[in-house]
């Protein structure tokens, strides 16, 4: 039977750590890049989001369509293009914003990174509905989660260093006006 994973720290209060927001809004405003947000997110905690899904429903005794069975889901998000995302929270904040109903997993940067590796998602989403969105994907993506998994000395190809002038900025969805 699965278990419940213990929290990464029980004292958190769900905000998002100073430098990682420092960090961001810098990137956001231009005065840094996403070296600095990379640098400040290394060790630092994020929350994976978990949803309910339901599984199976019945018509009740009113003839509504009720809950009969439902079960706790990691959502991924899905690229215009079709490539899967991984999403992940710097605080509760940031989490509701994009889903009141999701609750929060405590994990550090780089087992959320490995995990995205471990599913075939092409980047990790940190932030999706803001404040600020920050996208972390290929190389640097697949380094993070050789340095959590300790293979770093299998991936010849991949400097951690250097750091390119950032590509402009993707968005991984849409906005639609309902």
């Amino acid at each position: 039977m699965p278990s419940i994973p213990q929290p990464l720290d029980p004292d958190d209060d769900g905000s998002a750590a100073p430098a990682v927001a420092a960090a961001l809004a810098a990137y956001e405003a231009g005065t840094s890049g996403p070296a600095d947000v990379l640098a400040a997110l290394s060790g630092a905690r994020l929350l994976v989001p978990v949803v309910a899904m339901l599984t199976e429903s019945e018509v009740g005794a009113h003839g509504l369509r009720q809950e009969k069975e439902s079960e706790m889901a990691l959502p991924k998000l899905v690229g215009h293009d079709g490539r899967h995302a991984v999403l992940a929270f710097t605080g509760t904040d940031a989490l509701t914003r994009w889903r009141k109903d999701a609750r929060p997993i405590q994990a550090g940067t780089l087992q959320v990174c490995q995990a995205a590796v471990h599913e075939e998602a092409a980047a990790v989403v940190v932030d999706v509905a803001g404040p600020v969105q920050f996208v972390i994907e290929g190389e640097v993506l697949r380094a993070l989660a050789a340095v959590e998994s300790g293979t770093l000395d299998r991936l010849a190809d991949v400097t951690v260093a250097r750091m390119e002038p950032a590509p402009p900025r993707r968005r991984w969805f849409s906005r639609r006006n309902a």
